[in-house]
């Protein structure tokens, strides 16, 4: 049970998108929320639906999920497929959930990129009102350390025989798990990574030659 915020005049929203500085945002805005004692909430919009994340991007997610569950956050969002954009996104999301303030984060950009992209902080800027915008410098030579190693995810399955569990492409009733595999580049062999949801919590297995390398240990109340 979330504790009750003192004050619900103040809201703080704050908006990632991929790469390391996310986590620097959410804990930037935990921080105010704590000091104002108000709800905080993190959102996420990309035009791709969620099953055709690569396996970084969707690691993000996982994580500041989890991180969003460590600070209390009050709601976690994530707007995928979605068309329009984001700045359009983000003032009707604020709007809806009466924010009082908003956090994003904005590389600096020399005066052609200005010109030939546009400011997204302008663009926010004009779609709201009444909401004070932060804006956190972040380094744009920052870049994961994990270079990109997979392939984009396919929609796949686990199913058990005997005593582990092997990787499949085809729907069937013998199947126990439905998720996404994301296949390392550079081999012919179904080698890489599975990503699942039990219970509303992500599991991660290592998969190779289509046989799971590690256990999986389902919730106790899931009959599998």
């Amino acid at each position: 049970m979330k504790k009750i915020k003192g004050r619900m005049d103040e809201s703080i929203l704050v908006c990632t998108y991929y790469g390391p500085n996310g986590e620097r945002l959410i804990r930037r805005g935990h921080k105010l929320a704590t000091i104002l004692d108000c709800p905080l909430y993190v959102l996420t919009v990309d035009p791709l639906p969620y099953d055709k994340f690569d396996a970084e991007k969707s690691g993000y997610v996982d994580h500041w999920k989890e991180l969003a569950d460590e600070l209390d956050v009050e709601e976690f969002m994530l707007i995928d497929n979605e068309r329009r954009p984001a700045a359009k996104v983000i003032a009707e999301v604020a709007y809806n959930l009466n924010i009082t303030q908003i956090i994003i984060g904005q590389t600096p950009q020399n005066r052609w990129e200005e010109i030939t992209k546009g400011s997204f902080s302008n663009a926010l800027l004009r779609e709201i009102t009444f909401i004070d915008v932060h804006i956190v410098s972040v380094d744009r030579r920052i870049k994961s350390t994990e270079e990109a190693t997979f392939e984009t995810g396919v929609l796949g399955y686990l199913r058990k025989y005997e005593h582990e569990y092997r990787l499949s492409f085809t729907s069937s009733h013998d199947n126990h798990y439905e998720g996404i595999f994301y296949k390392e580049i550079g081999t012919d062999f179904n080698n890489g990574i599975f990503k699942f949801v039990i219970d509303g919590k992500t599991y991660q297995v290592n998969v190779q030659d289509d046989k799971v390398l590690d256990p999986i240990k389902p919730p106790p109340n899931l009959k599998v």
